[in-house]
């Protein structure tokens, strides 16, 4: 699966005003977070993408995070329902930006919630996390859209896992059969056909990285899940997360890549 595009979004003065259940991290440094996203969107260029730019919203505290905002498969995208009340207003430019390559959108409706995080493409198989943002009549409405667009869908009860905000969370594809799993997401039974590649316990939050072409995108500071994947062969390109990691965000939530 190559991507040759992708939508991201700078963070605002606002940022720090965002949703997170990590306050022991400490508040985000606004400076810090801007440098960061701009190696982030650096390295997306790297591996070969064209990035169409969104301007902060500062009415939206968390629209850094545009993954949770649409998904996009080859043959068809679809605009969510994010499952916070507070950021339905950041779909609406995501939308707009996405028109420009993909004109016929589909769309999530009440009452179904969908968060982009909680959706792991594996090739022309799509996990779809039922969560506490994406919920059951989102996940099926999702699962009813990308059938019928020539994909297949399989739905990925994660509720019971308290420590995964999103499915993606503690997933993520690296090509082939090759997951990567947190200690809890290994149990998941919707991932035992896959390689899964278990992340340690002390290291979960490394579990969101990203393949984008031939690169992995994986977080500064857990250096077992680094020399593990160079042991498997994979291309890294490390880069410094921890003012995203103070909101709840990692890699995959900082583009929406196609």
């Amino acid at each position: 699966m190559r991507f040759s595009r992708a939508i991201v979004r700078v963070p605002g003065r606002s940022y720090a005003r965002g949703l997170t259940s990590s306050t022991a991290l400490g508040a985000p440094v606004l400076e810090r977070a801007l440098a960061q996203h701009g190696a982030y969107c650096d390295a997306l260029r790297a591996s070969g993408l064209e990035l169409t730019e969104l301007p902060a919203d500062e009415q939206h505290p968390d629209g850094t995070f545009v993954e949770d905002t649409a998904v996009v498969a080859e043959r068809v995208a679809v605009v969510t329902r994010p499952g916070a009340a507070s950021r339905a207003g950041e779909v609406g430019a995501v939308a707009e930006a996405l028109r420009r390559f993909r004109p016929a959108l589909e769309s999530i409706s009440a009452p179904g919630t969908v968060d982009g995080g909680d959706v792991c493409q594996a090739g022309e198989h799509f996990l779809v996390g039922v969560s506490a943002r994406t919920n059951e009549a989102g996940a099926a409405q999702l699962a009813e859209i990308l059938v019928r667009h020539g994909h297949t869908a399989t739905l990925v009860d994660i509720r019971a896992h308290r420590e995964l905000l999103h499915l993606k969370s503690g997933i993520a594809w690296l090509g082939g059969r090759s997951l990567t799993v947190t200690p809890g997401a290994a149990a998941l039974a919707a991932l035992a056909d896959y390689d899964r590649i278990e992340v340690d316990a002390a290291e979960e939050y490394a579990a969101n990285c990203v393949r984008v072409n031939d690169t992995v995108l994986v977080a500064e500071g857990y250096p077992r899940f680094e020399a593990r994947l160079r042991q498997l062969g994979y291309r890294l390109h490390v880069l410094d997360m921890s003012e995203f990691r103070k909101m709840d965000g990692g890699l995959s939530c900082l583009s929406i890549r196609f």
